[in-house]
């Protein structure tokens, strides 16, 4: 009968250091698991940051194909470009794209269509400059944003010169 107390309590001790390797081992386990969601959060934050960020390229492809469409310049200053186009049913319209605070309001014969960007985007800088060639007028676009989702407050610029496809001369 010594012998079998002697082996309960061998076998005693080897559970309290078995419970304390699994514990040590769990804890182990649970910050690696932790630290990779932390990780995986951060890196699905950026990516939605990028993307928005891109997104605002949507102000510019806007603007691009306006400017293509119209036959003419009516007024250009640095922030408020106005443009003399066609409408789909050939009739004469105007759009305007102005920069009204951090925001690119869209206008069509003097009346506000809506913001180009959306609320969690800020238009830090908008330039337009008229270029006049020979035979054709063109408009130089900069365009810089940025989010107020980012912490570090990055700015993305975008930048685009597009001729006017209606002033051409033939």
């Amino acid at each position: 009968m010594d012998k079998i107390k002697i082996k309960n309590k061998k076998e005693s001790g080897y559970t309290v250091l078995e419970l304390i390797f699994y514990i040590s081992f769990f804890v182990t386990l649970s910050v690696v698991v932790i630290n990779a969601m932390i990780i995986m959060t951060r890196a699905f934050r950026e990516t939605t940051l990028q993307a928005e960020l891109l997104q605002s390229g949507s102000i510019m492809e806007r603007m691009s194909r306006e400017v293509k469409q119209a036959y003419g310049i009516s007024s250009i200053s640095a922030t408020d470009l106005k443009l003399n186009t066609k409408d789909s049913n050939g009739a004469d319209k105007t759009v305007e794209f102005l920069l009204s605070g951090t925001d690119i309001r869209l206008l069509e014969n003097s009346t506000l269509i809506g913001n180009l960007n959306t609320p969690n985007i800020v238009v830090t800088a908008l330039s337009f400059t008229q270029v006049t060639g020979t035979v054709s007028k063109a408009v130089k676009i900069i365009l810089s944003v940025r989010s107020n989702n980012d912490s570090l407050s990055r700015t993305i610029d975008f930048y685009d010169t597009i001729v006017l496809r209606g002033s051409y001369k033939n």
